[in-house]
């Protein structure tokens, strides 16, 4: 049975992010272009008191959008965690998102590169996948890569994995997904069920979203649109986590069962009665463990800094 703070968030949370069904697409996109308009696209760091003190924060735009490198002070870490952030492809870096990766620079010592990419509907996937792939490799190049990313931005993480295999150039030693989005053609049949049972998610939204972020009707199936569509096989060991109050749950679901099939290392964490991205809640039970098997088990797969590669 969920904690009843993790009861009173799924109340407040939905409310607080303005989830509801979506009207018109015309008055939709209206709406998401208006907000994107007014963006403050700095880093939010309200989340995590004493940030600049404890972290020394880079912004790169060589990718063609910023790209936030965030390092501890006095730290030379070996490995760079490459997180993807969610949102539905429609909103911005959130505090939340600071905080856990900070908290994950600290737990795993690694540096966090937070990349701001285009957010849609002015943008598709078209352009920051490669971009993202890119600079993957590139940190790759500087030691050991970590990659992960919550709900859009889970999605994201494991299409880049995807063509970071098929280009055979690196391998990330540990994918960590939370909620992630990776079926963006919402195929699997028991998503309108999991509709009525979420509060925040809402499929109406959803289904404008994906379609603003492939493009095209055509390219809603590509791997990198949704990821669990694709070849699943030779990906790094990986962590996944959702609740079962997610719209997405159905979807992870799947992409455990076809994990298993295809022989890749995918260890699936359903929290029952969790609402969507639950591990970044702060202060709930249901958090806290997910924290716990997340260091149990990225730190016990990582190799040695020390020994060859």
């Amino acid at each position: 049975m969920p904690s009843l703070r993790h009861d009173l968030l799924a109340l407040l949370v939905p409310r607080l992010r303005g989830a509801g069904a979506a009207r018109d697409e015309d008055s939709e996109r209206a709406a998401v272009e208006a907000c994107h308009a007014d963006l403050d696209r700095s880093l939010p760091t309200r989340a995590v008191p004493g940030l600049t003190r404890r972290f020394d924060h880079e912004v790169d735009h060589s990718a063609g959008f910023p790209v936030h490198v965030l390092t501890r002070r006095g730290a030379s870490p070996s490995r760079t965690l490459l997180w993807l952030h969610g949102g539905g492809f429609v909103s911005p870096i959130d505090a939340l998102h600071v905080r856990y990766v900070a908290r994950l620079a600290a737990a795993l010592d690694v540096r966090v590169v937070l990349p701001d990419y285009p957010l849609t509907p002015e943008h598709t996937w078209r352009d920051s996948h490669q971009a993202l792939v890119d600079l993957a490799t590139g940190w790759a190049g500087r030691g050991g890569l970590l990659l992960g990313g919550d709900s859009a931005g889970g999605g994201l993480a494991l299409a880049v994995a995807q063509t970071l295999r098929d280009r055979g150039e690196v391998r990330p030693e540990h994918l960590l997904l939370i909620s992630p989005w990776v079926d963006l053609t919402t195929s699997s049949p028991a998503t309108s069920w999991f509709d009525r049972r979420d509060p925040w998610l809402q499929l109406s939204r959803m289904r404008l979203y994906a379609r603003w972020w492939a493009g095209s009707a055509d390219d809603q199936a590509r791997p990198e649109v949704s990821p669990a569509l694709g070849d699943l096989r030779d990906l790094p060991p990986t962590l996944m986590f959702c609740g079962s109050r997610d719209l997405l749950v159905p979807a992870c679901r799947r992409l455990a069962r076809r994990a298993a099939d295809a022989g890749w290392d995918l260890t699936y964490v359903e929290e029952p009665g969790a609402i969507h991205v639950y591990p970044l809640l702060p202060g709930v039970p249901e958090a806290a463990r997910a924290w716990d098997t997340t260091l149990e088990l990225v730190q016990a797969a990582l190799p040695d800094p020390e020994s060859p590669r």
